[in-house]
C-alpha cells in the first residue's frame, strides 16, 4: 500500500462544463503565505488518496493555475477528465468524484517558469499572443487576471487565441468577452466541430490554424496588424495544450521568424545562438513536439526558416 496523503485544502466551488471539463476552486487550510501568492503561469501539485483501490495508494499530478496570483487563499483549476489514462492510478477519475465540501491535497506554493518574467521578461511591450487548446487556457487566464486586478487599464497587448471542439467548452468566454469589451482583449475563440453546434458564428478549426497560411491575413486584420506584420518585432507567442497545437504552431510560425525557447530543436534547426526565443510553450502531455529523429523533418522544417534565422 502507497503511502496516504494528508489533506490540506477543500473543494469549494466546481463547475461542469460538460462530462469530462470542469473548473475546480480549492480553498487551503493554510493560505499561501507568498505575496503575490505565485506568478501567473505557473503550476501545483494535487493529489488524492484512492479510496476505491487502497492498494494503489495516492496519486498527485501537477495542475496549472488559472486564478489570480493575488489571491492566497483558494486556488482554481481548469481541468480535462483523461478518458485514456496512462496510469492504472490516474488522477482525474478521482478528482470527477468529488463534491464541494471533500476534502484533497494542494501542495501550499507553486512552481514553473511557463510566466511572462521569465520567458519574455517584465517590460517587453510587444504584443502577446496566447495560443491555449482546452485547458490550456489556464495559464493565460491567470496572467489575465493578474493584470486586471492589478488595475491595469487596458489588456490590449495580449491577444488569446482559444480553440474547443464545442462552443460550450469555451470555458471562462464571458469572462474573456468582458475584457474584451472592457479593457481591449483580443479575444478569438475558435471550435473545431462547427457542424454540431449550427447557431456558432465564430471562427471554426484548431486553434493552431489561426495560423495557416491563407487565415493569417485575416487574424493580422483582426489585430490591427498589417499584411506580413505578425512577426518577433512586433509579437511574442506562447502556447499552451497538447503536442499537436504546439507542433504545428511551431511549425506554421518558422516561416515568420518565430523561433521556439528550445535547446534541442534550435540547435536541430541550426538557428543561431544571437537569435532570441520569440515563440514559448508548456506542454500538457509527453509526445515530443517536433521529431528530431527524422532527418527529412528536420530539413523540411529548416527550410521554413528565414535565411536571417
Amino acid at each position: 500500500m502507497g503511502t496516504k496523503l494528508e489533506y490540506n485544502a477543500t473543494l469549494t466551488k466546481r463547475l461542469d462544463l460538460s462530462s469530462h471539463l470542469a473548473c475546480f476552486e480549492l480553498t487551503l487550510d493554510q493560505p499561501i503565505a507568498n505575496d503575490p501568492a505565485f506568478v501567473a503561469g505557473q503550476y501545483t501539485t494535487i493529489g488524492l488518496n484512492n479510496e476505491a483501490k487502497p492498494e494503489l495508494g495516492s496519486v498527485r499530478r501537477p495542475m496549472s493555475i488559472a486564478s489570480a496570483p493575488q489571491r492566497s487563499d483558494a486556488l482554481e483549476f481548469y481541468i480535462r477528465l483523461v478518458a485514456h489514462p496512462e496510469s492504472d492510478n490516474p488522477l482525474t477519475p478521482l478528482l470527477w468524484r468529488l463534491r464541494v465540501g471533500d476534502r484533497l491535497f494542494c501542495r501550499n506554493g507553486a512552481t514553473g517558469r511557463f510566466t511572462v518574467d521569465d520567458t519574455i521578461g517584465p517590460d517587453d511591450d510587444r504584443l502577446k499572443v496566447f495560443v491555449a487548446a482546452g485547458t490550456g487556457l489556464a495559464p493565460f487566464l491567470s496572467m489575465l487576471r493578474g493584470d486586471a486586478n492589478a488595475n491595469a487599464r487596458s489588456l490590449a497587448q495580449y491577444v488569446v487565441l482559444h480553440g474547443a471542439s464545442y462552443a460550450a467548452e469555451l470555458g471562462y468566454a464571458d469572462e474573456l468577452t468582458t475584457y474584451q469589451r472592457d479593457l481591449g482583449l483580443h479575444y478569438l475563440p475558435t471550435i473545431s466541430r462547427p457542424r454540431e453546434v449550427p447557431d456558432w458564428t465564430g471562427s471554426t478549426g484548431r486553434v493552431e490554424d489561426f495560423f495557416l497560411p491563407d487565415r493569417l491575413t485575416q487574424l493580422e486584420e483582426r489585430l490591427g496588424l498589417p499584411t506580413g506584420g505578425l512577426t518577433p518585432d512586433r509579437a511574442v507567442v506562447m502556447v499552451c495544450g497538447l503536442q499537436g497545437t504546439i507542433q504545428y504552431s511551431i511549425e506554421r510560425l518558422l516561416g515568420r521568424g518565430f523561433i521556439p525557447d528550445h535547446r534541442r530543436i534550435r540547435r536541430s534547426l541550426e538557428v543561431s545562438e544571437t537569435t532570441p526565443a520569440s515563440l514559448f510553450f508548456e506542454q500538457y502531455d509527453n509526445t515530443p513536439v517536433v521529431d528530431l529523429r527524422d532527418p527529412a523533418n528536420v530539413s523540411r522544417l529548416r527550410q521554413l526558416l528565414p535565411a536571417h534565422a
